[in-house]
């Protein structure tokens, strides 16, 4: 008897040219970026994390919601977003979520996931660029602005 195994196909599509994408220069050029894209009927309810793809010249190849979850948190499968990271190709990232309660100040659990995140980057040779906490008036804190990345 033949063993049967499934075919495993993997494909990433990008619909415009790289020289025409956003290239990411500050933490402020990247929440620009993120805040236009967020759902602003849901950014003051629940909390997302969306992963920014880029490319070895920090132009911007995609945005991916990893997870959206209750009023005070999301779980975030590490091994999703590697997955989404590995298959795009993505030599560099930054990470954001919103805090609806309108709070700035990172969690334990923001901090302790920023660095799993961060370590598992550096053992595949992906850079974590930053980590964006957003809230719903469009303003930020910056792990790496701040210093703690």
């Amino acid at each position: 008897m033949k063993t049967k195994v499934n075919e495993i196909s993997i494909k990433y599509q990008g619909n415009f040219k790289m020289k025409q994408a956003p290239k990411i220069t500050s933490s402020n050029s990247a929440v620009e970026l993120l805040f236009e894209s967020w759902d602003k009927d849901r950014i003051g309810l629940q909390e997302c994390f969306k992963v920014m793809l880029l490319n070895n010249s920090n132009k911007v190849k995609g945005i991916f919601e990893v997870s959206s979850g209750g009023i005070t948190g999301t779980l975030v499968d590490v091994r999703i977003l590697f997955a989404v990271i590995l298959k795009s190709l993505t030599t560099s990232i930054i990470l954001a979520h919103n805090h609806p309660s309108g709070n700035l100040k990172p969690s334990e659990a923001d901090k302790q996931l920023t660095n799993k995140i961060k370590n598992a980057g550096e053992f595949l040779d992906i850079k974590l660029l930053d980590h964006l906490i957003i809230i719903p008036d469009g303003d930020y804190f910056s792990f790496a602005d701040e210093g703690i990345l």
